[in-house]
């Protein structure tokens, strides 16, 4: 496993948000607070017995564990489940703490994957729950979606059809959103013949040549809530777009967003919509509309000419790394726990799938269906990336779980490097991401 920088977090107690722009002694200090509640009484603490979490195949993990009310040690009985990453418990028990700890034999795996042990504990009748998960030789981990003969020729055509429409752009500056050393402004895109998006562009007021990066949004059925949240890109030189990807206006009133959203069919309907057919699933549009994005970027004439970033994190993430990997332009790739990674993994029994965990809805994974998922999984892309990658993923997370993140991660052939924080959830740190503007900042072509 390639890995040229693993930095494990473990996480017991933190409090308040980080800064937005940390301080260089302060840049590596644990700050993430999902993992626990904030400001709790009680804590859990999991300690695996390798200490980066991780085993061979055939090995036997144990994992320590200690329940703490107001920090001290807690004789309760723990009652565990243990089962693969995202899938049901396959073996189930109780312990009974002792000066609040024992040890959990979570046992082994026969092939490449990831562990789950579940705990939970009931204090005075509330309920308790933790869980903690290990991987086993997932530097062998491979897809389960294959990769179609014609995936190039297809994704080259649509990205021509969106080009005929050439990109139309309506601009205006948000004085809220701008300061003294940048400007902010919000655009409409026109990116095809049917859709258009909405962005944040934040571009500093000096004038000269910048480096572009696009961020595309996380998952749902949302516009733009915090344009303000990442200014330190403007601040260090360099113009940014902060996208979304549904035509939906951050400017619009609450009931106006009520009335449109209710046409998706849930918060996530959108990455089930034409499923059926490749030519007529709803990401389609939103993948050339990423490559839409730069080719908006790099007619800016501020654009310095040479470096072009992609940024995200979740969807986001994998968005990042299908935008990188169909526009050669993207000279290098930031991507948090990509999602839309083998998402038909489910259809083999015993394996695991990506968001959005199509295997809890019915007929969700039908053979025409999963033939469409082919041309749109992450896992194809990451194949086809050629630009430097920096990707970053944790092991509790059970929204972008680990196995795809690794099989994503396995797949890259470009130069990469990673960051692997096992207590994460599906979050990443302030600290975390102002470390990967700092990567692009070194990545830059002179």
């Amino acid at each position: 496993m390639d890995m040229r920088r693993l930095i494990l977090l473990f996480v017991i107690v933190c409090s308040g948000a980080a800064a937005a722009e940390p301080s260089n002694s302060a840049r590596w200090l644990p700050q993430g607070r999902e993992n626990y509640p904030h400001r709790s009484d009680y804590l859990w603490l999991t300690v695996p017995d390798h200490a980066d979490w991780l085993y061979k195949v055939g090995e036997k993990a144990k994992v320590e564990v200690s329940f703490y009310l107001y920090g001290m040690p807690q004789d309760v009985e723990v009652n565990y489940g243990i089962g693969q990453d995202m899938l049901p418990d396959s073996s189930k028990g109780k312990v009974k703490l002792r000066n609040g700890r024992a040890t959990i034999d979570m046992g082994t795996m026969k092939k490449p994957g990831f562990l789950d042990l579940r705990l939970s504990a009931v204090v005075a009748g509330k309920t308790y729950q933790h869980h903690v998960k290990v991987g086993f030789s997932p530097e062998q981990l491979k897809p389960y979606t294959q990769d179609p003969a014609d995936f190039d020729t297809f994704w080259q055509k649509n990205i021509e059809d969106a080009r005929k429409t050439p990109v139309s752009v309506s601009s205006k500056r948000v004085a809220a959103y701008s300061t003294d050393d940048f400007d902010c402004y919000l655009l409409k895109l026109r990116t095809d013949n049917r859709h258009s998006i909405y962005g944040y562009l934040t571009k500093p007021k000096a004038s000269g040549k910048y480096p572009v990066v696009l961020c595309p949004p996380g998952a749902g059925i949302k516009t733009i809530k915090e344009p303000m949240r990442n200014t330190y890109y403007a601040k260090n030189g360099f113009i940014r777009l902060e996208m979304e990807i549904h035509g939906l206006n951050p400017e619009m009133t609450e009931e106006q967003f009520k009335e449109i959203s209710t046409a998706f069919s849930g918060e996530n309907g959108y990455v089930e919509n034409g499923l059926d057919n490749r030519d007529n699933y709803y990401m389609k549009h939103v993948y050339t509309a990423c490559v839409r994005a730069i080719d908006y970027l790099t007619s800016l004439p501020e654009w310095d000419g040479r470096n072009v970033f992609v940024q995200g994190g979740s969807q986001g993430g994998a968005l990042s790394i299908v935008t990188a990997a169909l526009d050669k332009r993207v000279t290098a790739c930031v991507a948090n726990h990509p999602a839309l990674s083998d998402m038909a993994g489910y259809a083999e029994k015993g394996r695991t799938g990506g968001w959005p965990h199509l295997n809890r809805e019915n007929q969700m994974l039908t053979p025409q269906k999963i033939e469409t998922l082919r041309y749109y999984d992450v896992v194809n892309f990451a194949r086809r990336l050629t630009c430097p990658v920096y990707l970053t993923w944790g092991y509790n997370d059970n929204t972008c779980p680990p196995t795809t993140s690794y099989i994503v991660w396995n797949l890259i052939t470009a130069p990469k490097e990673s960051l692997v924080t096992p207590i994460n959830e599906h979050w990443t740190t302030p600290d975390t991401n102002y470390g990967q503007m700092l990567w692009l900042k070194g990545k830059m072509k002179e």
